[in-house]
C-alpha cells in the first residue's frame, strides 16, 4: 500500500508540503481527532504547528486523493477527518486569489525529483552566475506548440511596474506584487499559501525576492528589498518576520549611506545575491542632481543583519581611481548606483557587480574624467569586498547608459581550452565577453573616437570602447535614408524630427542644438541581460532598436530644488522622449526589436530573429516589425528560448539552435520581466511569467495594456 502521511495537515511527501511540522506542538482537541489519529498515525508522528491552511473544499479534495492512494476509513471517518482539518487548519480564500481555471488537485509523481537550484528556480538567474539555463527537457521543440495556460494568479494590483521574477524552491513559489507584498503560492496550482505586506511608503515595482536555504540552525529565509530603503527577512515557511535579523526582521538601509540626504531616493530594486551567509546588494539612486547618497554595494550577514563589508564604487581620496573625477568631483556625490543584478562565482569566491552611471545622468562638467567605477563591471572578493579587477564599458557617461544587466558567468571554449568568462551587455548594444579571472576582453576591444559635447564646461571623453567581437547588437546611429517609411506622413514627420534632433553616430551626446541618440536610454539591451546554453555555447540577448531625443539647456534661475538639492547648471529637456513618429512608432526602419544568439566560442552572431509585432500594423500589411522589449530570456535543455519582454502582449518560445519562433500566445498584458521554469511535484514542467503591462516602454506603439497576472503554462 502506498504510504501516506497525515500530520494534522497532510504535510508530507505525498501531501505536497501543504503544511509543515514543528517540534513540541500539540494536536488540538476536537470532534474527529481520534479518527484523524487512527487513520494517520501509522505513518507519521502527529505533532504539528501549521501556518499554511486550506478551505473545506480543498481539504475534501486532498483527503479524497489520499484515499485513492490507499488511506483506509469509512465514509463517515473521511468526513470526520475533513471536518477536523477544516475546523482547526482551515482558511478563507484571500481576496487577491482568483484563478481563471477550476481548482486543480495535485497528484504527486513519486518519480519527480525536485532539486533546489536545478529543477527548481531558486534565484533570479536560476544559478548564482545567472546563466538562466534549466536542465528540464519535458517541453521540447517537438511539443511546445501544445503548451497551454493551467493557472493564473491575480495580485489585485493592476498597473504600475511589474518586473518581478518568481522563485520556486522546495514546493513553494515566492512572488512580489507591485506594492511589494510577498506572496507564497503552490507552484502547481497558483493557490495562495501566505502573504506578507511590508507597507512600503512610496514607489511601486521591485524585481522579486531572494531565498537563503538556512544554515542548519536558522531555517530558510526570504529576503525582500524595498523601494523605501529597507531589507526585510521572512521565515520562508510562514512568511513571518525573521527573529534575530535586524530590528524585528528588518534593516533600515539608509543608515550610514543616506543620512545627510533625507529627501533623496534610496531604493533597492533588485533582489540580493546570496553567497554563503551573505546577502550582497546595492541601491538605486537619483538620476540628478549630483549631490546625494552613496551608491556603495554592501554585504550583510543574513543571520543577524550586521554589515560585513562595503565597497566604494566612488573612490575616496587615496584609493585607486580617485583621480578620475576631477578636483573634488567625488565629494558628496550621489552614486554611482548599483541597482542591477549581482552574480557570484561560488567556487572562486568572487562577486560581480554591474555599476550604474554617475549623477547627474546628462551633465558631467563637475566630474571631469573617466569616472571610475561608474559604468563598469567590478569583480570583488565575495568574503571581504576587496577589489580584484574592474572593466569600464562607458567612459564619462552623459547618456544614462548605466550597466545594470547581470554579469553572466559562462565558459568560452577556444581551441579545446575552456576559459571562465563574464558576459555582460550595455544599453549601447555592445556585448563584452571578459576573462573572469582578469577582466581582460577575450576578443579584444578598441577605443574609437566619438562625437563631443557642446555644453559649456562639459568635457566628453574622446573615445569609447568597442568590442572587436561580437559586432554591435543594436542600432547605434541613424541617417535620413534609414528613416521609417510606414507612410508618407510618417516619413515626413521623422525627417523633420531628425533635422531638429540630428545624430552624429555612436555615443552622440545631448547637445544644445538637440540630438537623437541610438540606442535610447532603455536600450539596446537593458537589465534583462542574457541567457546562456552551456551545451550550444550560445549567448541569447534581446535588444530594442529605438532612439531617444533630447536637448541640453541652461537651467532657469528660479528652478526648484530636486531631492532637497539645487539643480544642475544645465538640464536635458525631454531627455527620455522616444524618437517616434506621430503615431508613436519608431522613426527608424524596422526591425524595432530582435532576439539574437551569439556563439561564445567565436564571437560571431549565430542567428537573429525579429522579436515582436504590432497587431494594427500586421493588419495593414506591415508584419513582423519587432517591438521594444524590457526583461530577459531563459533557455532550456529542451532546445527552447522562452521570452516575454515585448510590448505586444505576447509570450514566445524560439528554437535555440535556429532562432525559429515555434510558439506564441497572447497573454493578459505585456510581460516586462523574465520567465522561469521548474518541475512540479506532479512531474510536470511549468513555465511561468508575470504580466503587468508595457511600463517603461509604453510610449512606443501601443501602451494601454495593464494587468495583475502571474501566468503558468504546462503541457496537457
Amino acid at each position: 500500500m502506498t504510504r501516506i502521511y497525515f500530520n494534522a495537515a497532510l504535510a508530507a511527501s505525498l501531501c505536497c508540503g501543504f503544511v509543515f511540522a514543528a517540534e513540541h506542538a500539540q494536536i488540538p482537541n476536537g470532534p474527529g481527532k481520534p479518527v484523524f489519529e487512527r487513520m494517520c498515525s501509522r505513518c507519521h508522528e502527529l505533532s504539528v504547528v501549521t501556518s499554511l491552511r486550506r478551505t473545506q473544499p480543498e481539504w475534501q479534495a486532498t483527503v479524497n486523493d489520499m484515499v485513492r492512494r490507499g488511506a483506509s476509513g469509512s465514509d463517515e471517518d473521511i468526513q470526520a477527518v475533513v471536518a477536523y482539518l477544516t475546523a482547526h487548519f482551515g482558511r478563507t480564500a484571500p481576496v487577491g486569489e482568483r484563478t481563471s481555471q477550476p481548482r486543480r488537485v495535485i497528484v504527486v509523481d513519486p518519480t519527480a525529483k525536485q532539486i533546489p537550484g536545478n529543477t527548481d528556480w531558486s534565484m533570479f538567474g536560476h544559478d548564482p552566475g545567472a546563466m538562466r539555463y534549466s536542465p528540464l527537457a519535458l517541453i521540447t521543440t517537438a511539443n511546445v506548440k501544445q503548451l497551454a495556460r493551467v493557472w493564473t494568479y491575480h495580485t489585485g494590483e493592476p498597473g504600475g511596474v511589474f518586473q518581478m521574477t518568481p522563485l520556486v524552491v522546495n514546493g513553494t513559489m515566492y512572488i512580489t506584487t507591485p506594492s511589494q507584498k510577498v506572496v507564497a503560492l503552490e507552484p502547481e496550482t497558483g493557490r495562495a499559501l501566505w502573504s506578507y505586506d511590508p507597507h512600503v511608503k512610496h514607489g511601486r515595482g521591485g524585481r522579486g525576492v531572494s531565498y537563503w536555504p538556512g544554515d542548519g540552525t536558522i531555517p530558510p529565509r526570504i529576503l525582500l528589498p524595498t523601494l523605501d530603503g529597507r531589507l526585510i527577512a521572512l521565515n520562508a515557511k510562514t512568511g513571518k518576520p525573521a527573529a534575530g535579523f535586524g530590528d524585528n526582521g528588518e534593516l533600515n538601509l539608509r543608515t550610514g549611506f543616506a543620512d545627510n540626504y533625507p529627501e533623496a531616493e534610496y531604493s533597492v530594486t533588485s533582489p540580493p545575491a546570496i553567497y554563503k551567509n551573505l546577502a550582497i546588494f546595492g541601491p538605486a539612486l537619483q538620476e540628478g542632481p549630483s549631490h546625494g547618497p552613496s551608491g556603495d554595494p554592501r554585504a550583510i550577514d543574513i543571520r543577524t543583519g550586521k554589515l560585513v563589508w562595503r565597497f566604494h564604487v566612488l573612490p575616496r581620496p587615496g584609493e585607486p581611481g580617485d583621480d578620475t573625477w576631477g578636483p573634488n568631483g567625488w565629494k558628496d556625490r550621489s552614486g554611482p548606483s548599483t541597482w542591477g543584478f549581482i552574480t557570484v562565482d561560488v567556487a572562486r569566491g568572487l562577486v560581480f557587480i554591474p555599476v550604474g552611471n554617475p549623477a547627474d545622468s546628462f551633465y558631467g562638467a563637475d566630474r571631469k574624467g573617466k569616472n571610475l567605477y561608474a559604468n563598469s563591471v567590478v569583480a570583488l572578493d565575495a568574503n571581504t569586498g576587496k577589489l580584484r579587477w574592474h572593466y569600464q564599458m562607458v567612459h564619462h557617461d552623459t547618456f544614462d547608459d548605466d550597466i545594470a544587466a547581470p554579469p553572466a558567468l559562462i565558459d568560452v571554449v577556444q581551441n579545446g581550452k575552456r576559459i571562465p568568462a563574464v558576459a555582460d551587455v550595455t544599453k549601447t548594444g555592445l556585448l563584452f565577453i571578459l576573462d573572469r579571472m582578469t577582466g581582460k576582453p577575450i576578443f579584444g576591444v578598441e577605443e574609437r573616437p566619438v562625437a563631443q559635447s557642446d555644453v559649456p564646461g562639459e568635457q566628453s571623453w574622446p573615445t569609447q570602447p568597442f568590442p572587436l567581437k561580437p559586432p554591435p547588437l543594436a542600432r547605434n546611429s541613424i541617417t535620413e535614408s534609414e528613416l521609417s517609411k510606414l507612410s508618407p506622413e510618417s516619413e515626413r514627420f521623422c525627417k523633420e524630427l531628425l533635422a531638429k534632433y540630428p545624430n552624429h553616430g555612436p555615443y552622440t551626446p545631448y547637445n544644445l542644438e538637440g540630438s537623437s541618440v541610438f540606442p535610447s536610454a532603455i536600450g539596446g539591451p537593458n537589465w534583462g541581460g542574457v541567457s546562456f546554453d552551456p551545451h550550444l555555447d550560445y549567448i541569447f540577448v534581446n535588444v530594442s532598436d529605438i532612439g531617444s531625443i533630447g536637448r541640453m539647456a541652461k537651467t532657469p534661475a528660479d528652478a526648484k530644488a530636486i531631492h532637497g538639492e539645487p539643480p544642475m547648471p544645465y538640464r536635458n529637456v525631454n531627455g527620455y522622449a522616444r524618437f517616434v513618429d506621430q503615431n508613436h512608432y519608431p522613426c527608424n526602419q524596422p526591425p524595432w526589436g530582435e532576439l539574437l544568439a551569439v556563439n561564445a566560442g567565436t564571437g560571431d552572431i549565430a542567428w537573429r530573429s525579429t522579436l515582436g509585432s504590432f497587431e494594427e500594423l500586421d493588419a495593414k500589411g506591415i508584419p513582423q516589425t519587432g517591438t521594444p522589449s524590457l526583461g530577459g530570456s531563459i533557455v532550456t535543455a529542451g532546445g527552447l528560448v522562452f521570452i516575454g519582454a515585448t510590448n505586444d502582449l505576447r509570450f514566445r518560445a524560439f528554437d535555440s539552435r535556429t532562432g525559429k519562433q515555434l510558439w506564441v500566445t497572447k497573454i493578459d498584458a505585456s510581460a516586462n520581466t523574465t520567465p522561469v521554469t521548474y518541475l512540479g511535484r506532479d512531474g510536470k514542467q511549468y513555465v511561468v511569467i508575470a504580466a503587468g503591462g508595457s511600463g517603461h516602454i509604453s510610449s512606443v506603439g501601443r501602451g494601454d495594456d495593464v494587468a495583475d497576472s502571474v501566468i503558468a503554462f504546462a503541457l496537457p
